[in-house]
């Protein structure tokens, strides 16, 4: 039994009614979820599961088969909500899938080939549970207990292979670093997302905290990207949590949220970001407003999170200090993490047991630990006149300002850079975007300045698969779905298209 399932065992003798989980209409105490856990893990011990896909949405239920997972030392494979059907059928033969568990009006069972008839789990409303044949049974390292699919560069995900006990050690890292007594987080991201996994489940409950636990919808989220920024800030009102994950788009509509007069909740003490370059400048602006919030950096390579920057140690500009269960070192420009990494790719036994990771994160870190990520190496842009631009350093200044939800900037081969924009609502007008093009330029080197742009009318997404789970923009994708529009940017006169 692993550290976390000691903890919980512990508090179930000790503070039995104590709420670990809260649902849309339930909550869950200590014993309660002990209980559950125990039930679970014989069901699956029962099944004679050892391979355990979970397709559904964030809820108690979720943490719940996770854990059990951990309990009885199965291979938990967490499925992405966004994935095709196609990806999905790709997951669960690739990875060997005998067990499936799945929100119980989300998987047509008539999509299952050969599996068993579904069943509702024991005392967990909502899930069902069918079992599967697997045609094909992969190659994994030794240890692996979780097979997290990135999304990659590709329509094909990709399978990284990690332990409990490594998912565990980053967990206990954030716990440290944020150091928030019992907190109480609210889960935002999808829980898939093994961001969110490790620090919305795995830190809380370390640290003798709660989770809330409710579907995106309750949260006025649809689909990959799609908001209702006023049901957004109503629930974090009504949910009163202590800590949150963001991705650098959500913490745009906050900052916009706050420049038109909301308060953030005073519950909060620590709001991380990652999964992109966040300027500077938006959050010393969102922390004057009262939103405490802290750039961090990760891979799934490393089970997610190596730096972050916290209240103790903190340098906006930087992603943060390297927590200690990781080294970071520079390599030829480039960010190398050792220590923690990846058991190894599935079917790739050629990357396993690798001493370090080289993240093609292009990047620094100082004599203190900090470390400044430039941008991915390989999304670095040429322009025509041979200069070189980080594609992410230029949307985070954009970003900076407030005003977009999304910026995506190219201009590979091109004479200068243009960026394709989705504004934080439809009301913003074209005058108002060209001004902050404007503004931001004026911080930017010549080669680096939006000399084009194009409005989005309507966001990326991972529905249409131009991002990927935790909203990184999948480049190669967008160039090929917008390229004749980004061809007419550049053979116009015109600065300014809709789309």
């Amino acid at each position: 039994m692993n550290s976390l399932l000691q903890k919980l065992q512990a508090r179930a003798q000790e503070r039995p009614q104590e709420v670990v989980f809260q649902g849309l209409q339930s909550e869950l105490t200590a014993v309660e979820l002990l209980q559950q856990l125990q039930r679970l893990s014989r069901c699956l011990r029962q099944r004679g599961s050892r391979t355990v896909a979970l397709y559904a949405d964030n809820s108690p239920a979720w943490a719940i088969v996770d854990l059990a997972c951990q309990l009885e030392a199965l291979c938990l494979v967490p499925v992405p909500t966004f994935f095709s059907p196609s990806q999905v059928e790709h997951l669960l033969t690739s990875a060997g899938v005998d067990t499936l568990i799945y929100d119980t009006e989300r998987l047509p069972t008539s999509s299952l080939e050969g599996c068993s008839a579904a069943e509702a789990l024991p005392d967990i409303e909502g899930l069902s549970v069918t079992t599967l044949k697997p045609r094909y049974t992969p190659c994994v390292p030794m240890h692996t207990n979780k097979i997290t699919f990135t999304s990659g560069s590709t329509g094909t995900p990709k399978g990284v292979c990690l332990s409990f006990d490594q998912c565990l050690s980053v967990a206990e890292s954030l716990s440290l670093a944020i150091d928030v007594p019992t907190p109480r987080h609210l889960c935002i991201l999808p829980l898939s997302t093994l961001l969110e996994n490790i620090g919305g489940i795995y830190m809380p409950l370390l640290a003798d905290g709660s989770c809330i636990l409710v579907p995106p919808d309750a949260l006025g989220m649809s689909g990959s990207s799609g908001l209702d920024s006023q049901r957004f800030l109503a629930a974090m009102e009504r949910y009163q949590p202590n800590t949150l994950i963001l991705v650098p788009a959500l913490l745009a509509v906050l900052g916009a949220a706050m420049q038109q007069g909301w308060q953030p909740p005073s519950s909060l003490a620590f709001v991380a970001v990652g999964g992109g370059r966040v300027a500077p400048e938006l959050l010393l602006q969102v922390r004057a407003g009262g939103l405490p919030v802290y750039e961090g950096y990760g891979l799934s390579e490393c089970a997610s999170v190596v730096s972050l920057n916290s209240p103790h140690h903190d340098r906006p500009g930087t992603s943060g200090r390297v927590l200690p269960h990781v080294e970071v070192r520079e390599r030829d420009g480039e960010i190398e993490v050792v220590g923690n990494t990846f058991l190894g790719y599935m079917d790739q036994p050629a990357t396993w047991g690798a001493p370090s990771v080289a993240t093609g994160d292009l990047g620094s870190i100082d004599d203190e630990g900090y470390v400044t990520i430039a941008g991915r190496s390989k999304n670095l842009l040429i322009t025509s006149f041979g200069r070189n631009v980080s594609p992410e350093w230029v949307e985070s200044e954009l970003l900076g300002l407030a005003l977009f939800q999304q910026v995506i900037v190219v201009g590979d081969d091109r004479p200068a850079c243009a960026a394709l924009l989705h504004p934080i609502n439809r009301d913003i007008s074209d005058r108002q975007i060209q001004a902050a093009i404007d503004k931001a330029n004026t911080g930017l080197p010549d080669y680096a300045q939006i000399r084009h742009w194009c409005r989005l009318l309507e966001p990326l997404s991972t529905d249409n698969g131009l991002l990927t789970e935790n909203g990184r923009p999948r480049r190669k994708q967008i160039q090929s779905h917008y390229e004749q529009i980004i061809d007419q940017l550049y053979s116009e006169q015109t600065e300014t298209m809709m789309l």
